[in-house]
């Protein structure tokens, strides 16, 4: 970083040098908007993102628990790349507050339902992973966009005369 390189740039491939050291080869990109980098290359924390894949995550939520790994599991079930990030993110709470509370926090976001990120963090914050879960499931919302009249209220005898 903060250093001037020389690029020389093949049909295949692309050699970075400082002076006349070789510091990385890359093979090219064909394709306009696609590129190669090596891991080693990226800086420390961001490579660590990338290592933390889809099945990483499935393993760390195992291990961490039933209720963490179904949260995983259900969150990477429809675009995982999606979200991926909001998944380590849950993960990465069991550096702050431990498995057993983030546990209990994924068991509590279950059980009503909303096992995003934002809701297990707020059942952390609040302190509400150490209270017991209601013994009762929530009751169903009800359905939005039900009318309140049906729809022969509107017409008044007129296909009764056709």
């Amino acid at each position: 970083m903060g250093q001037e390189l020389d690029a020389y740039v093949s049909e295949r491939i692309v050699e970075i040098y400082k002076g006349i050291e070789l510091v990385a080869t890359h093979e090219r990109s064909l394709k306009p908007g696609k590129w190669h980098t090596r891991l080693e290359h990226y800086p420390k924390h961001k490579a660590e993102y990338l290592k933390r894949t889809p099945d990483h995550c499935r393993q760390v939520a195992a291990r961490i628990g039933a209720a963490t790994r179904q949260v995983v599991e259900a969150l990477l079930s429809d675009r995982p790349l999606y979200r991926l990030r909001s998944v380590q993110a849950i993960l990465r709470l069991e550096e702050t507050v431990g498995a057993e509370r983030l546990e209990a926090a994924c068991a509590r976001a279950l059980h009503f339902g909303d096992y995003h990120y934002r809701q297990i963090k707020t059942i952390l914050n609040a302190a509400l992973d150490r209270e017991p879960l209601p013994e009762q499931a929530p009751e169903a919302p009800e359905q939005k966009h039900i009318f309140a009249r049906s729809g022969n209220e509107f017409f008044d005898g007129e296909e009764e005369a056709a």
